[in-house]
Formats: C-alpha cells, structure tokens, sequence
C-alpha cells in the first residue's frame, strides 16, 4: 500500500542541507513525512513547484509590531501579513511595546493577542530592566518567550540598561542566549548636543558614531565573558565591531540588516532624508564593505528586518525630531534575493543566514531545515523573476518602504507554514494559522 500524505509540493529545486534537489516533498500532520518521486493521487492537496526554488522558511529574529500600544503604525495582525506576502514563516517581536514586555502577563497577553491573528508563527522577547533583571532567568523559559533582549543604547521606547553593574546582574539571570542592541547611551548624552538645536539627518551617523557602537561592543563582550554568558548582538554596523567580534565567535553571535548591506550614506539621506533614519544608523560605504566582508567570512550569523514602521507623518518631523525606524520584514527576502542574484552571496548562504542560523542561534524545535520530522514550512521562490518593490505591495500599517522603485531579481511565490499555503503569488490565502514557536530548551 502506498504512503499517503495531506499535502505534495512537487515539480520544484528544494534546498535541503545537502545542496539543491529535484526532488517532491510530502507533508503529513503538518511536518515533513517524505521525499522522493510521489505519487500526485498520494494527497488530496497538491502545489506545483515546477520552475521554483523550495527554501527553508525564512525566520525573522527581529521586528517592532507595536502591539500593544500605538497600533496606527502596525499590529501584530498587519505585521504578520506583510511577513507572509515576504516569504517569513516565523517573527520574534521586540518588547518595547508600551506597556513594555517585562513580565510574565505580558508575554502572556502578546500570545493571548497572536492567537488566531497571526498569520506567522511567533515568539516575544522579554525586555531586560533594573527592575526584573533577577526574574529573568524565570521570564525567559515562558511559553512562547524566544529569550531575553537588552537595550543598552536608547532607542524606540522606554527599556534600557545602560551601566555596567545592571547589564551584568542581566547576564547572570537565566541562560539562554542574551539578544542585545549595543550602543554606549553615556555616549550618545554626551552628543545628543550635536543634533539637539535640529540639524540635517545626515548627522545622525555622526551622533550615533562608531565609537558609540565599538564602545558598547567591547563593554559587552568583556561583561559576557566575566559572566560565563552567551550574547547575540544585533544589526552591527560598523568594520570595527566586526573585527573584534571575529575574535568572540565563543560567546556572541552577530546580525546584520538588509538596509545596512544595501544603503550607504551620505546618499541614502540625501534621496531618502528621514526615512532611512534608523539605529544604529546607516553609515558610509565602507563599513558596508566590511559587512559583506564579515558576511561571507562567517562572522555574521543571520539575517533580521528590525521592521520598526513610523508613519509617513511622524518621519517628516524635523530631525532629530523625527523616530528612527523603518519598515522591513516584507521586504528582506526580496533584497537578500537580488543579492544572490547579483552574486554577493550564494544561495546556500541566504539559507543558512535566513533559515538555518536563527534556528541555530535561538535553539528553535523543528524550524529552519528542510528535512524529515521538520515542520513543513517553505519560502518558495523564483529566482528569475524581476520584480520592483512598490508602496502599494507593502502591508504594514504605514505603507511605504524605503526601496520603493527598486528593481530586484528574485521574488517570493508562495509562503507555507506548516503544510497550510498562506501566500501564494502576492495573494493572502486563507485564515490566520501562526502558533507559538517551540524551542529545545522548553521541549
């Protein structure tokens, strides 16, 4: 008797760990029961592939969906749309919310908001505080927590930690991987003046300065090691920090964003003005080139958005005024794709930064492979297919992106989570599917 499944993706190029097949999939309760030439009578729900590439689903370690809290900009229901119209099948959302996430009932009120809303699988970070930096080991395991995030630079919200003495009473609560944005906030006070009376936002890289960054980078790291704790450190930006954290590959992982491997300044902020304002900033070509550099060294681990989205209204605020952010996980499947195309990185790379490293980095269940026990989520993509990223195609809330009119080869067809297609040419199917993501530590 033959094997029969609920779903075959046949016909397409699937990249598994071994390199690229040709090759049907079967799905059964959701996992990945099966490969091989199938049979198209084995299952009652069949995609056809053919002329596509099948990837790992994408996982984005990194976005700002404002809920609760100023939901005008994006929630967790538009957020999780527009990731799906961009090939993620997962998100892990950031805790400066207002209120912020810091305590076991508001990781509990995110999930209880996700359900049924969510059109990605998901997960929230806690936020680190002076205030809830000794329960943090206990935050950190809860159901649908993907683990700690430390803001030791000011940013978008409230969170901080900025000294030494609270960072390190953080880093000695729990043991899971600490995710942390790096900037020295005594720094950033002492040249707030700079840009305080108003300025152009091409002063932003300048406020925000490398020495900011490394100073923080090397504050951390040593802090880390004293503490016998791991770190992940998030949208690096400068060939300084990635020098020194090639020499901490033991403790800290490393992610970097589309916008900073795409952009450069001055001329990012000449065309864009305020909308490609952001922390940490984007800086001039050459720390660009030592983030390629780092990326195809291995010192970079994954790839993540930092979706932040701001209104068009609020960002056209004089600077410094005006809220760092941009929008960001419907489009960094797209970028990271006209990259492979234009040969800065090979497509068993983008698996690896997209798929591959966050599972690895966060201890995620099931995630970020393509292989047998494996949830059945793929980013099917067409690698040839030349596309202009558009306001109009972007969902979030704010709609606008800061690569409208970009031309790009390469382009996500369909999005499956779970063996459920919830996108599939530039078309949101079905019902909200997303539940919380399982980790190995909490299995």
């Amino acid at each position: 008797m033959s094997e029969t499944f609920d779903f075959i993706i046949h016909g397409g190029t699937v990249i598994t760990p071994g390199g690229p097949v040709k090759t049907d999939i079967g799905v059964r309760d959701g996992k990945i029961a099966a490969f091989g030439d199938l049979k198209p009578g084995a299952a009652a729900r069949k995609f056809d592939a053919s002329g596509l590439t099948v990837l790992p689903g994408c996982i984005d370690e990194q976005v700002h969906f404002r809920e609760p809290g100023p939901t005008h900009k994006e929630d967790l229901e538009s957020g999780t749309r527009g990731a799906i119209l961009g090939g993620i099948v997962a998100v892990f959302e950031m805790p400066n919310t207002d209120p912020a996430t810091t305590t076991k009932g508001a990781i509990e009120d995110k999930i209880a908001r996700a359900t049924g809303r969510c059109w990605t699988d998901f997960a929230f970070y806690v936020g680190a505080s002076p205030e809830n930096a000794d329960d943090l080991g206990t935050l950190e395991r809860l159901p649908g927590c993907c683990g700690i995030k430390m803001f030791m630079g000011s940013s978008t919200g409230t969170l901080l930690v900025a000294d030494d003495e609270n960072v390190a009473r953080v880093l000695r609560s729990g043991s899971r991987r600490v995710t942390v944005h790096s900037e020295d906030d005594m720094r950033l006070q002492e040249r707030a003046a700079l840009v305080a009376g108003g300025a152009d936002v091409s002063m932003h890289p300048q406020w925000r300065d490398v020495e900011t960054a490394v100073r923080s980078t090397q504050r951390l790291l040593a802090l880390a090691r004293a503490n016998h704790r791991r770190v992940h450190v998030l949208h690096v930006t400068t060939a300084e920090e990635m020098q020194i954290l090639a020499g901490a590959k033991d403790i800290a992982t490393v992610e970097v964003l589309p916008q900073h491997l795409t952009l450069a300044a001055p001329e990012c902020y000449e065309r864009l003005g305020t909308l490609a304002q952001m922390n940490p900033p984007i800086r001039e070509a050459r720390h660009r080139d030592a983030l390629w550099a780092a990326l195809n060294n291995g010192v970079v681990d994954c790839i993540g958005s930092d979706h932040a989205p701001h209104t068009l209204e609020e960002k056209a605020r004089p600077y410094p005024r005006s809220p760092s952010g941009l929008t960001g996980v419907q489009t960094t499947v797209p970028l990271m794709l006209n990259h492979v195309a234009q040969g800065r990185l090979t497509l068993q790379r983008f698996v690896d930064l997209m798929s591959a490293g966050p599972a690895r980095i966060f201890g995620i269940a099931g995630k970020g492979r393509i292989a047998l026990g494996y949830d059945a989520d793929f980013t099917v993509v067409d690698l040839a297919a030349k596309r202009v990223i558009k306001n109009e195609w972007i969902a979030s809330r704010t709609g606008w992106t800061a690569f409208d009119g970009m031309e790009v080869t390469g382009w996500p067809k369909a999005t499956i989570i779970r063996g459920n297609v919830v996108m599939r040419d530039d078309e949101v199917l079905g019902r909200p599917v997303g539940v919380p993501v399982r980790f190995q530590e909490t299995l």
